[in-house]
């Protein structure tokens, strides 16, 4: 019976040594995960910079193409920057509140 029993606890010891070891892999493996997830977070933010970047630049490019121009892109311009002063107005106005 005894032997039984020490047998039993020798397997249970086992098992739980095999378990503790898969729980530390995990762990670290999570750990990483986490890591890399972090990293790709501060990737896709910069990504996300830089694209309002471009896209500013863009729109200057085309406002500066379209003044540059003549019939309908200038007169697209013209509106734009119409559009673009009323909002700075509205901007200032919200800042002077």
């Amino acid at each position: 019976m005894a032997e039984r029993f020490i047998e039993e606890l020798f397997i249970l010891n086992k098992k739980l040594d095999e378990l503790l070891l898969r729980y530390n892999l995990l762990k670290d493996e999570n750990m990483e995960l986490k890591e890399e997830a972090e990293a790709l977070k501060t990737k896709l933010r910069e990504r996300e910079d830089r694209y309002k970047e471009l896209e500013i630049n863009y729109e200057r490019i085309k406002l500066s193409g379209a003044l540059l121009g003549e019939g309908e892109k200038r007169t697209d311009a013209k509106r734009r920057i119409t559009e673009l002063v009323r909002e700075i107005d509205r901007c200032v106005a919200l800042l002077n509140r």
